[in-house]
């Protein structure tokens, strides 16, 4: 690994290795507090963000190293290019993490940094959500292989994440929107070509009742930042697809998902996400150990 850009960039080993390292990290933090010593990472975020900030802030810092927050809303673009941004940022930092509109500006930084970069968001997907995402079924599910996950709602970032990293773990996914509203397509095909491989069913319905059981089941914000949607347009139209008590019965689902923020009474109900089955915080507790296990293997690529 030099880069993590995109989850359909892993491979299967590559994927099951990452989540094996966070699993070891997480339960021995102090046999890689030193890991990062000496190392100065960028955090360059053109969005707001919580846990995404917070959690690479504390993990970088859990590995001895040290991390530098630039609010890049009015850094790249107008003022300077991201490969003049990319390249500077390499001379001082050894590595860096990127939160964006458009995936093409981390490609841009990628090619202009000698340095890793990591996609902490993007308009095309959101690795580090979908990794912390596996990590959280596998502590609670065991062997992906043996899991049906089904996610509600937009066809957006995380949604591409769970199909590229889905397919790469060999895990079934239901994956649920309103007519117009379906993932990329052609992201979508890879998806499904690289499952044919693993023995991952990736599915796209607009109707519940096309679906089989499931094991849990996701879904995200109806509005994402920087999206330009008519909202009243939007609310009717996911209007059917929120997440109630109904339908986790329905599916036989025994855990909920969300990659936060949520708006309650919308995507989902309170009594859903703020109930025993959750795993929302479980989810965003491992966003720190799974990034954790990504900058590990990261400076380990660097050094070979």
């Amino acid at each position: 690994m030099q880069d993590l850009l995109a989850m359909r960039d892993l491979s299967s080993a590559q994927l099951s290795h990452i989540l094996d390292l966070a699993q070891t990290i997480k339960q021995r933090p102090s046999a890689w507090q030193n890991h990062l010593q000496g190392k100065s990472i960028a955090l360059v975020f053109e969005k707001p963000s919580l846990r995404t900030r917070a959690s690479f802030a504390a993990g970088i810092n859990r590995l001895g190293g040290h991390s530098i927050y630039l609010d890049a809303e009015n850094l790249m673009g107008k003022r300077e290019p991201a490969s003049d941004v990319g390249a500077n940022l390499a001379l001082w930092h050894d590595a860096i993490v990127a939160r964006v509109y458009s995936q093409a500006t981390l490609h841009e930084l990628a090619a202009a940094s000698d340095k890793p970069v990591i996609n902490a968001l993007s308009d095309e997907c959101h690795p580090c959500q979908a990794l912390a995402d596996l990590l959280t079924l596998t502590e609670q599910l065991g062997d992906l292989t043996k899991v049906t996950l089904t996610y509600v709602g937009d066809g957006c970032n995380v949604c591409h994440a769970l199909m590229a990293g889905a397919a790469l773990a060999g895990m079934n996914l239901q994956i649920v929107t309103p007519v117009g509203y379906e993932p990329n397509a052609e992201l979508l095909a890879d998806a499904q070509k690289v499952g044919a491989t693993s023995g991952a069913e990736i599915t796209l319905h607009h109707d519940f009742n096309q679906l089989q059981q499931s094991d849990a089941i996701y879904t995200d914000t109806w509005f994402s930042m920087g999206q330009e949607r008519d909202s009243n347009q939007v609310m009717h139209d996911f209007a059917p697809y929120q997440v109630n008590q109904d339908l986790m019965k329905q599916l036989g689902a025994k855990y909920f998902m969300h990659c936060l923020p949520a708006y309650r009474g919308r995507e989902v109900t309170a009594e859903v996400i703020d109930g025993p089955q959750s795993l929302i915080l479980h989810q965003a507790e491992n966003r720190l150990h799974a990034q954790n296990a990504v900058l590990v293997e990261l400076f380990a690529g660097a050094q070979a």
